[in-house]
């Protein structure tokens, strides 16, 4: 045995290795060849992942209170239910917002009950908070300890209504035996907000605009920008959206019609490219020229008949589709002829059930124009679309 041998096994047994060991790994080392030992791998071992394990999807109970970071599209998957039946049984659109804290009814007979009473006049003792600019119902309800459900009904309100700065709130008890504060009494809601009256003076909406901040910047009221933009105590503003804050010089009465005003225009070539691709999908799908017409008017309110890359948040297409709300993927939204079977629905819907067309709105047919195409759209302007009727029929004598 030579020196150094002797000095390494010396080494490895002050480790506590045994010395029989050593002695059988000296001899499996000595009995490799060098080049074998230079280039042969031991392999490794790694662990095989577990395959993904599919949960399946819960029961949709009767109501379902909203979680931190629920939108109604994931509350709708969840459940197995479909976005847009989740938006129309709580009377919602596709701009809505929802909160935590808010109970949302997940069947359609829990949508359509009556609402409950309200409760009798609460004693003058009853908590109250006067609101500030800034302040939701769910921070208010969090602050003195109840809930947003306790806060709508002690103070005679709904989900829909809209509190501005000023407003006295019950927080505790029954509804405050106090009438109702006439700093800013909103009008009559109206069905939908209007585009801004033609002359007058208007406001563009940013990011962290209020009513009640549009009307101090412009020396008016709420009461008065709610009456003069035609919108309802529930109306919710957005970025980039045009708010009248002062009536033009002289406007005229408008006319009661029974039928909306009608718009025209003429098709440049990629209009009319997916007017004709609208038609000949009808055609295929064997649906009615009515159907046809209605997809060709909401065709030209959503997208000016353009297959746009972009939209108002995530909607995309002819029909501005929205990914996030179950209308397939970005690269389906922008398929021309897919969306256009997707908008028409029915038993070739290459969606499924995970959206509706207008093939699936019972009585679509009787419906007025305009009543068919928010069915399927849900848009936060449904009188627009018949606007377009008389028009979308001369496409379709055009192209069809």
């Amino acid at each position: 045995m030579s020196t150094h041998t002797a000095a390494r096994r010396t080494r490895y047994l002050q480790f506590g290795v045994p010395a029989a060991v050593l002695g059988t790994l000296s001899s499996a080392v000595a009995g490799v060849p060098a080049a074998a030992a230079a280039t042969t791998a031991v392999p490794i071992e790694r662990p095989q992942s577990s395959p993904l394990r599919v949960l399946p999807a819960e029961a949709a109970p009767a109501s379902y209170t909203v979680q931190p970071g629920d939108t109604v599209s994931s509350i709708a998957t969840r459940f197995s239910l479909r976005t847009v039946d989740v938006l129309s049984w709580n009377a919602l659109t596709w701009r809505s917002v929802i909160y935590p804290g808010q109970t949302l009814a997940l069947t359609g007979a829990a949508a359509s009950a009556a609402p409950a009473a309200p409760a009798p006049p609460a004693p003058a003792a009853a908590a109250m908070h006067v609101v500030v600019a800034g302040d939701t119902v769910f921070g208010i309800a969090q602050k003195h300890g109840t809930t947003v459900d306790a806060v709508l009904a002690a103070n005679g309100l709904t989900r829909a209504s809209v509190i501005f700065p000023g407003q006295a709130l019950a927080v505790s008890g029954s509804p405050a035996a106090a009438p109702a504060p006439t700093a800013a009494p909103a009008p009559a809601p109206a069905p939908a907000p209007a585009p801004a009256p033609a002359g007058a003076r208007t406001h563009a909406v940013v990011a962290g605009d209020t009513l009640f901040g549009i009307a101090k910047k412009y020396g008016t009221s709420t009461a008065a920008l709610l009456a003069l933009n035609g919108l309802g105590s529930d109306a919710i503003i957005y970025p980039g959206q045009s708010i009248a804050v002062a009536a033009a010089p002289a406007p005229a009465a408008p006319a009661a019609t029974t039928a909306p005003a009608q718009s025209s225009a003429a098709l440049d070539a990629e209009q009319a490219a997916n007017a004709a691709l609208i038609v000949r999908v009808g055609r295929q799908l064997g649906v009615s020229d009515r159907a046809i017409a209605i997809a060709l008017a909401t065709a030209m309110v959503e997208s000016s008949l353009r297959n746009l890359p972009w939209g108002d948040r995530d909607s995309l297409g002819l029909f501005q589709q929205r990914p996030s709300t179950g209308w397939g993927t970005p690269e389906q939204a922008l398929d021309a002829d897919r969306s256009t079977r997707v908008f028409f629905g029915g038993a070739g819907d290459p969606n499924g059930q995970a959206t509706r067309g207008l093939l699936d709105i019972p009585g679509w047919e009787t419906m007025r124009f305009t009543d068919a195409a928010q069915a399927v759209q849900i848009s936060a302007y449904p009188e627009r679309y018949g606007q377009w009727e008389a028009q979308a029929y001369q496409w379709l004598a055009q192209h069809g």
